[in-house]
């Protein structure tokens, strides 16, 4: 509400969040505890922004096609880097090179994920081009659909996950996961999108 009245664009918005979520891991390369935190918080603000970037593009009516592929961008820079960084961190902490991988693992499995996007929706029309029929027509309601939507749910909430484990001191326990997760991602997107291509 606060930045609907102010004359912040959208893009603005979401540039400010991409600036904040790469200084949240740039300050996790430290590696101990207060910077975790420190980075842990921005990551936090990052996200906060990131869902306010769209609903101030409806409201003042400045949705666009480039706003929608530079929020994308910014997503995948910002979890790129965060988990990158926060590998690096763990591993100049440690010692243990597990963690840099498990970083660098995540980091790539976003990558492909956002490649995939990019081509999956290089001809796809915005939200603002489509007519109040096409956007009340929903995706195919399959098992592996609605797993995906899971999934991206979950995704939504991960800044509170991030928090809570940087608090408790564990959140490079969160890596391993995450490079695992990030792989059975974007095969499950491929997998997906395969399946509409070919059906």
């Amino acid at each position: 509400m606060l930045l609907m009245k102010t004359p912040i664009t959208p893009n603005q918005i979401t540039t400010l969040g991409m600036i904040l979520g790469v200084a949240g891991g740039v300050v996790c390369l430290r590696g101990d505890y207060y910077s975790i935190l420190l980075g842990a918080f921005l990551f936090l603000i990052c996200y906060v922004l990131d869902n306010c970037d769209g609903e101030i593009a409806r409201i003042k009516d400045m949705r666009s096609i480039f706003g929608m592929r530079y929020d994308t961008f910014v997503d995948w820079v910002v979890h790129a880097v965060y988990f990158i960084c926060l590998g690096w961190g763990a591993t100049s902490v440690t010692g243990q090179q597990i963690w840099f991988w498990s970083g660098l693992g995540a980091g790539f499995g976003g990558t492909v994920n956002y490649a995939l996007e990019l081509y999956q929706n290089r001809t796809k029309p915005h939200s603002s081009q489509l007519t109040a029929e096409e956007t009340s027509i929903k995706d195919d309601d399959s098992k592996m659909d609605r797993f995906v939507l899971n999934a991206r749910t979950v995704r939504s909430d991960f800044c509170f996950i991030v928090l809570v484990l940087s608090f408790w001191d564990v959140i490079w326990y969160l890596l391993p996961p995450a490079a695992i997760g990030a792989q059975a991602y974007w095969c499950l997107q491929f997998t997906r999108s395969s399946r509409r291509w070919h059906p």
